[in-house]
């Protein structure tokens, strides 16, 4: 799965790989379990959702079609 990141402050989504969703994700959120919030995460944005933890989006990499 592919995951793309989108700050509040930013225009623009970036992909993003696993090391660095859960470095954001600790930022964002502190001592609550970084991966099983990840998991959440991977869960929450199947079927096109976006989903805010703190002040960074995060949704699964569009495909072209």
């Amino acid at each position: 799965m592919n995951i793309q990141t989108q700050y509040s402050y930013e225009k623009l989504w970036s992909d993003t790989n696993e090391k660095d969703l859960l470095r954001i994700i600790e930022e964002e959120i502190g001592d609550v379990d970084p991966k099983g919030t990840l998991s959440y995460v991977k869960e929450a944005i199947k079927g096109a959702k976006v989903i805010t933890v703190g002040s960074c989006k995060f949704r699964e990499r569009v495909k072209n079609v």
